[in-house]
């Protein structure tokens, strides 16, 4: 039996290629003041979605190129703080923090 290829998709920040279930989705949500940008981990959010790394670096350079706007479309000053929030947190499966992160903090001077 023939293995079906998997889909591919460019990560807006890096502008590398890489499975689409590596990568995480981004949309744009519109409200009153604006649009905002929402992870979409299930990829189950209604419109135009960009992929990136769940990476900050990725995410930095995203922001630096303002590779969103253009990626989903969408004009004017977009609001990624959710987004910001969701990369930048621990990501475990355990419900329990982030042992590397801890640790990392242990015994610094304040």
């Amino acid at each position: 039996m023939a293995r079906r290829a998997r889909p591919e998709r460019t990560c807006v920040g890096c502008r590398r290629r890489a499975p689409a279930g590596e990568l995480l989705r981004v949309v744009a949500v519109g409200d009153e003041a604006g649009y905002s940008l929402r992870p979409d981990p299930a990829r189950r959010l209604p419109g135009r979605g960009a992929n990136m790394h769940p990476d900050p670096a990725c995410f930095a350079l995203a922001v630096r190129r303002r590779a969103f706007g253009r990626a989903l479309r969408v004009t004017g000053v977009l609001d990624h703080g959710e987004l910001a929030e969701h990369i930048d947190a621990p990501t475990t499966t355990s419900g329990q923090p982030d042992r590397a992160r801890v640790a990392s903090k242990v015994g610094r001077p304040t």
